[in-house]
């Protein structure tokens, strides 16, 4: 299929900026992620991951909606959605933080973009957090404003991006750094780039705030990156779980709390600020986790496909755990998985099996596997941030 009317969708579901350059460039698979059309099939999976790690791709991530938050409170506001300490965060940086409700739960772990003095966006995994702000800001009694700016992002990520960027950009842009933004135009293109992305790859975001010029940015970017090896794709889940990065109501959703993920770095419960969910926060700190977040290499012939439902982890003869992503890395050349295990049994080195009655594991639907470190690949990220 070249034509989007061939896919048939509605109109209930929005599609992106760039939908049409998708379909063109050879999108022939999608998935709804926040109400939104992201492609998620430009062929071979394994090859959009070698062109990835190799060279650079170009995703259509649109889907990752933007919460704008604006006006005099903006900052203060801020704080209280999240547990991580924005006390530094300076103009012009971002940061990877949690959004909890009053239990301590993840309602969505976004990027946080302060692209002004008393502006920032949240850039969103797959939930409702516009709805949740808006909320939250009925009774804050602050002076905020909170609203969905046209806003659509690209993600152009891999070891080549940083040569497409500056053959769009000129010599100056490879001096941003990571987790930082910048405002730039592009042929009257307004736009917002950040040194961030979902690969764990070098990497970039391109925020176009015009959505009637996505199919002139994307094809502009394509063309640039034409001597550079840059191909269309999609996000990897090989390199993201490679990376142990989380897929939001895969590996956290509402009943996980950032210290059963191992991210107690995003959760400073000593800032005076009382943000949401901080009492159940301290609570759960002093009374400790029953499951933590780990790393499996799962044993046997490579998987074909990822998971997509949660296998069970059996030790001793009883259920400890569940597998919530798997998949097999061609670099790795093993299976590989995030999991969630009772934190008593939550030891490198442990042997488990790994239970799927669908036979995806293996005709017996039975495995074994060993708990390891994660991430799997370049734990320092030392290649995102070089």
């Amino acid at each position: 299929m070249r034509k989007s009317d061939e896919f048939g969708f509605g109109t209930q579901i929005r599609k992106s900026p760039y939908f049409d350059a998708t379909v063109r460039w050879g999108a022939t698979g999608f998935s709804v992620y926040n109400h939104m059309y992201i492609p998620r099939d430009f062929g071979n999976p394994e090859q959009n991951f070698w062109n990835l790690v190799n060279d650079a791709i170009l995703c259509d991530v649109a889907v990752e909606r933007q919460v704008e938050i604006t006006g005099p409170d903006a900052a203060r506001f801020v704080q209280t959605l999240t547990p991580r300490d924005l006390s530094k965060m300076a103009v012009g940086q971002c940061k990877y933080v949690l959004i909890t409700n009053a239990e301590g739960g993840i309602l969505n772990d976004p990027i946080l973009l302060r692209l002004d003095e008393n502006r920032f966006w949240l850039s969103l995994a797959d939930s409702d957090i516009l709805l949740w702000a808006q909320g939250v800001a009925v009774h804050a009694g602050m002076d905020v404003t909170i609203r969905e700016p046209d806003v659509s992002p690209l993600q152009l990520q891999g070891p080549k991006s940083g040569e497409v960027m500056r053959a769009l950009f000129g010599d100056s842009i490879m001096d941003l750094k990571y987790y930082w933004l910048r405002h730039v135009e592009l042929d009257g293109m307004p736009l917002v780039v950040s040194r961030t992305g979902w690969s764990s790859e070098l990497g970039y975001e391109l925020y176009l705030q015009d959505s009637t010029r996505g199919d002139e940015l994307w094809e502009k970017i394509m063309a640039a990156g034409q001597p550079y090896g840059l191909k269309p794709g999609h996000t990897s889940s090989i390199r993201r779980i490679e990376g142990g990065m989380l897929s939001y109501h895969a590996d956290a959703d509402i009943n996980t709390n950032p210290f059963e993920l191992g991210l107690d770095r995003l959760v400073n419960l000593d800032i005076e600020a009382d943000f949401i969910g901080k009492a159940a926060l301290r609570r759960i700190k002093e009374q400790g986790v029953s499951r933590k977040q780990v790393g499996l290499v799962i044993e046997g012939e490579p998987l074909k496909r990822p998971n997509t439902s949660y296998w069970l982890i059996v030790k001793g003869g009883r259920v400890i755990g569940k597998v919530t992503s798997a998949i097999y890395s061609p670099r790795l050349k093993q299976n590989i998985a995030l999991a969630m295990v009772a934190a008593d049994l939550a030891v490198v080195g442990n042997t488990v099996t790994v239970v799927n009655k669908t036979g995806l594991v293996n005709e017996a639907g039975r495995e074994n596997a060993v708990i390891v470190e994660r991430p799997f690949f370049d734990p320092q990220k030392k290649i995102a941030a070089a």
